[in-house]
């Protein structure tokens, strides 16, 4: 029990809180509008006034929670008379932003300074001990509300992170194989080169500059190297690439029919961005087959300029459906394509079905 609660004092603040949005004030003028029109109807003025005092507390919520949660439960403590006004349950969201932003520290002196207050408030004969329940009825939902939230995206982030990280030890693999092809290259080159310098000088020279071009593509690929997380895999089976699309082609008797078109010079694409839009389509093909409803074709087209790789998979199934089979699949192929200097994108098709596109440059490098 002692380790619980100091991992939770040490709990750290949330990050990535907004500081201020275009909602934040939407929501503080509702909470005038309201609190100004309950005021003149019921004519509690006083209750009006503290209402638009602690308002804006609203706007610094998220950066200065347990500050926040301070000066506007202490003044209400303090003013007197107490208001009977309804429109100040809008301060319920400041201990929501407390437990959703605040660190653990400072979610525990406040959920102790909320409940403090409510005890006092009942001591002193402002609160009913059935107020006092409710009041703990309802910071407490507060508290488990914002706590679901907060351990929810912290855990949506986690599976984010986890599936970049697959999809760059996936290419870290691949631009090792491509890598490996080009020093097996260049050495059979030396070797070749050495066998003939003597005889054929000028054989020898045009062995070197096959080597100096197979060295600088080789360099330019590995430059994309250390923007991937590298882990060894046991996997020592050859990376596919453009030329293994058609085994993507399928004509089963059930199921979509899968055809692929190549077009373009697709002769000398690096090895490197052959094998990406090869993942690429692999990973959209599934998804389609997985989630396209009634679709009974899958198109996939792949096309080069002097500039990019460009692909697009398509099916005619009805509606939209995700873009991975975990729901993380498109952050994935995003990814991969973001590290060699492209894109990736997906969405509803403009009649029916699915439809995901990719662009390459064709150099394999990211700008």
């Amino acid at each position: 029990m002692r380790e619980l609660l100091r991992s939770v004092w040490r709990e750290p603040r949330f990050p990535g809180a907004p500081v201020r949005v275009r909602r934040d004030w939407v929501l503080l003028g509702v909470v005038v509008v309201a609190v100004v029109a309950e005021g003149l109807l019921t004519r509690q003025i006083s209750g009006m006034i503290l209402g638009l005092l602690v308002a804006p507390t609203l706007l610094w919520r998220r950066t200065l929670p347990l500050p926040m949660v301070a000066i506007a439960f202490v003044t209400c403590f303090l003013w007197l008379p107490q208001p009977e006004n309804g429109t100040l349950a809008y301060l319920l969201i400041l201990p929501y932003a407390l437990f959703r932003w605040g660190s653990g520290r400072e979610s525990v002196i406040g959920a102790a300074l909320l409940l403090a207050k409510i005890a006092a408030s009942t001591a002193i004969g402002q609160l009913s001990a059935a107020d006092m329940l409710l009041g703990f009825v309802a910071m407490i939902a507060a508290f488990a509300l914002a706590t679901t939230f907060r351990y929810r995206a912290r855990l949506l982030g986690r599976r984010l992170d986890e599936a970049k990280l697959r999809e760059r030890e996936r290419l870290a693999r691949d631009l090792h194989d491509t890598v490996a092809h080009h020093v097996s290259a260049m050495a059979i080159r030396a070797q070749a080169g050495i066998a003939v310098s003597r005889r054929d000088p000028a054989a020898a020279v045009d062995a070197l500059r096959l080597i100096e071009a197979e060295a600088t593509r080789a360099l330019a690929e590995m430059r994309t190297m250390v923007r991937a997380l590298r882990h060894v895999q046991a996997d020592l089976a050859p990376s596919p690439g453009l030329a293994s699309l058609r085994d993507l082609a399928h004509r089963a008797p059930s199921g979509p029919v899968v055809e692929v078109e190549l077009a373009g010079d697709l002769d000398d694409v690096p090895a490197t961005v052959g094998t990406a839009i090869y993942r690429l389509a692999q990973e959209s093909v599934t998804n389609a087959r997985r989630h396209a409803r009634q679709a009974t074709r899958i198109e996939v087209h792949v096309a080069a300029d002097d500039a990019q790789v460009h692909l697009r998979v398509s099916d005619d199934g009805v509606g939209a459906h995700p873009a991975g089979s975990s729901g993380f699949g498109l952050v994935g192929m995003s990814e991969r394509a973001g590290l060699l200097g492209g894109t990736c994108e997906a969405g509803p098709g403009p009649g029916r079905g699915w439809v995901v596109t990719a662009a390459l440059p064709r150099t394999g490098v990211a700008a």
